[in-house]
């Protein structure tokens, strides 16, 4: 098969976003169409900007193959890295990309942080206001939350999981409302959209089941409690590897001697699940929201889903 040259890419269709549930191989796909296309690719994954968190985020960097990868490695474990931070930093990979004249790959599974970037949303840099949290710390979650109603419709509750958040998406609302034209350009509505053919990996339900449990099973032999074990000695706080969740929250919480081994491992397994079933929820939702996914199966042989996705620019 010969590749496609670059230049014959049309130009609006420069980007290329890979996505779906966790265990889907969604990296591999990314880096066979980088191979055929002349492509380097963007990470879309909340954790794997963390270094040395590479067995629990499944960075799998072996698979590239020499393909240069952006936003992998990229700040230090036990950083509260965050959306805003992801599309500056996916910004600017994005032009160093399309400055070599090359085609983008973007690839992941956190929904989140894809959308925002797609939909084309810049979100401006809120600063602390101390006399407004001064405030709000001193109310309950149920009244912040009532606070928040006020601004906006709660589409996404991350926003009054804890005080802490709360406190915080009013903070930005309050901010928003006091700068509108900084508003307007956080503002989905009026956001101009990126240029990105969109596939989905599409694997049934049962068998990325059995993915998922297989791989739990193949990164705790190949020393998943270990390097959570390393970043804890390396001076990463507990509580701080328990925030990012999953494999993180889980081992630490064995590490540290407050979860028998066992136990560990079944609520890890049903935790991994629950995620990948909230990954898939969040995509749906993308769809509903005016993103054409094209969902192509996890398992097409690796010539014909190049193809596929060549006959889809």
């Amino acid at each position: 098969m010969v590749a496609r040259p670059d230049s014959e890419i049309p130009q609006e269709i420069r980007m290329i976003t890979i996505l779906g549930p966790t265990a889907t191989g969604k990296t591999r796909r990314a880096v066979d169409l980088a191979e055929a296309l002349n492509g380097e690719i963007i990470s879309g994954d909340s954790r794997q900007v963390y270094r040395g968190m590479d067995l629990g985020t499944g960075k799998d960097l072996k698979e590239y193959n020499g393909i240069p990868y952006h936003l992998i490695d990229i700040c230090e474990a036990g950083e509260k890295y965050n959306l805003h931070r992801f599309i500056s930093d996916f910004h600017k990979a994005r032009k160093e990309i399309c400055d070599k004249g090359k085609s983008v790959i973007f690839c992941g599974g956190t929904g989140m942080y894809i959308e925002t970037v797609l939909s084309g949303i810049q979100l401006p840099e809120v600063p602390v206001n101390p006399e407004l949290r001064n405030k709000l710390e001193l109310l309950s979650l149920e009244e912040l939350t009532e606070i928040l109603r006020g601004y906006k419709v709660l589409h996404n509750k991350t926003d009054v999981d804890t005080v802490k958040r709360a406190v915080r998406a009013i903070e930005i609302e309050e901010f928003y409302r006091n700068n509108w034209e900084l508003a307007e350009v956080a503002d989905r509505k009026k956001a101009k959209p990126l240029d990105s053919l969109i596939i989905g990996i599409d694997i049934p339900r049962e068998l990325r089941r059995k993915r998922i449990s297989d791989r739990l099973k193949k990164r705790l032999d190949e020393g998943m409690v270990e390097e959570v074990t390393g970043l804890i000695q390396k001076g990463v706080k507990p509580e701080d590897l328990i925030y990012y969740g999953l494999e993180y929250k889980y081992l630490t919480l064995y590490v540290i001697g407050k979860m028998p081994y066992q136990q560990m491992v079944d609520e890890l397994e049903i935790s991994i699940h629950q995620f990948a079933k909230r990954q898939m929820t969040w995509f749906r939702g993308m769809e509903r929201r005016g993103f054409k996914i094209n969902w192509i199966p996890y398992d097409l042989p690796q010539t014909e889903f190049i193809e596929t996705v060549k006959s889809l620019i």
